[in-house]
């Protein structure tokens, strides 16, 4: 499902975005356009698109990233503080980002009713733990960390120059579907218990969260340590596919931003 949703999904209409023409076209104004100055340069301003055609965007979000995936939830069952902040920061980050990539008013809605509707379920399962509010939360941050996964490809392979930003982009994503795979395998472990084998057993949904992170990542970039294993199949046929995407991903990232590099040299 991620190679294709990468490759046909996302590849696909990234050619067709062109945030700095759009945003000359609003500067300058179109042939016979009858658009006072001053709105102009009011929309101009507020156009969310100009955050994430320059670096600070997937600045931002990487950075964020890095310390919500490497110290947050490791720390979190620890009683580390500020998994709310960051949650915040990264749905409002990721609505501006769908708000910028986005192409129909339909679409932006859509993105941010799903977003706001896993946010909210996500932080009703930390209020009520039951069983099935934590399956929705699951279900939600599967559709929601796939649409973000979309967002930042979307923003990193855009047409213009090949900047340092396009590589924290690949970082993100990569962090993303860590965070996605999680998300995954706990859906699989609450919806059928002992599908995952513990070497100490969690004593709550939030150390199975934690665990089932550590075993995501530990898999994404094909450590292994064998302190948690796969034992339903559908579990193991997630587990390998991770670990293939795992090996694949920085390939593809890193070659697709060549190949643009190279496009984009004016030739002699």
């Amino acid at each position: 499902m991620p190679i294709g949703f990468v490759v046909s999904t996302v590849v696909s209409p990234i050619r067709q975005l062109s945030y700095p023409t759009r945003t000359r076209q609003w500067q300058n104004g179109a042939p016979g356009s009858n658009i006072p100055e001053r709105t102009r340069a009011y929309f101009t301003r507020l156009q969310t698109g100009e955050f994430w055609c320059g670096d600070l965007g997937l600045t931002i979000i990487s950075i964020a990233l890095i310390i919500f995936t490497l110290v947050i939830l490791p720390l979190h069952n620890a009683g580390l503080p500020g998994r709310f902040v960051f949650d915040l920061l990264i749905v409002t980050l990721m609505i501006f980002g769908a708000l910028a990539v986005g192409k129909s008013r339909i679409a932006n809605l859509l993105t941010i009713i799903i977003v706001l509707a896993g946010v909210l379920v996500l932080w009703a399962s930390a209020v009520y733990a039951t069983p099935v509010l934590h399956e929705l939360k699951c279900v939600f941050s599967i559709a929601v960390l796939i649409l973000y996964i979309r967002i930042v490809l979307l923003i990193m392979f855009r047409h213009g120059p090949i900047t340092w930003s396009r590589m924290q982009g690949g970082v993100s994503a990569y962090l993303l579907l860590g965070l996605l795979w999680a998300s995954g395998f706990h859906l699989v472990e609450l919806m059928s218990p002992g599908s995952f084998h513990f070497v100490s057993n969690p004593m709550d949904f939030d150390q199975l969260s934690g665990k089932l992170i550590y075993f995501s990542f530990a898999t994404l970039t094909t450590v292994g340590f064998g302190d948690v294993t796969p034992i339903h199949p559908i579990a193991r046929s997630l587990a390998i596919a991770e670990a293939v995407v795992g090996r694949l991903c920085p390939a593809i990232f890193i070659d697709a931003l060549v190949a643009m590099a190279v496009q984009s040299r004016p030739k002699s």
